[in-house]
């Protein structure tokens, strides 16, 4: 069992940053991928950006160049650094945990979630 625990979200003018931050506990083994997904009303949850144990990351066409996301693996703490925010970007953004065995996903953990809401 794997805990994740978001916070950082809050209110933001467009144009403004705002950083994300998502703690891991629990049964937390050494190689696994950690997400950032997002769900703005009335739309399904969908990805932000990825960064696996190695560091390699992955972003939403609509993020990118503004995001960073960004992982402390002592720490087990995984980072989403967000500029330039715009209004489409409010949604309530979720922290995720995966674990991959030959193919099989053996892991699927998911934080309450933190609202992020762009507005002026």
């Amino acid at each position: 069992q794997v805990q994740l625990v978001e916070s950082g979200g809050g209110l933001v003018q467009p144009g403004g940053s705002l950083r994300l931050s998502c703690a891991a506990s629990g049964n937390i083994f050494s190689i696994y991928t950690m997400g950032w997904y997002r769900q703005a009303p009335g739309k399904q949850r969908d990805m932000v950006a990825t960064i696996t144990s190695g560091g390699s990351t992955n972003y939403a066409e609509s993020v990118k160049g503004r995001f960073i996301v960004s992982r402390d693996n002592t720490k087990n703490m995984v980072y989403l650094q967000m500029n330039s925010l715009k209004p489409e970007d409010t949604a309530v953004y979720y922290c995720n945990y995966q674990r991959w065995v030959q193919g099989r996903k053996t892991a699927d953990y998911w934080g309450q979630g933190t609202q992020v809401t762009v507005s002026s």
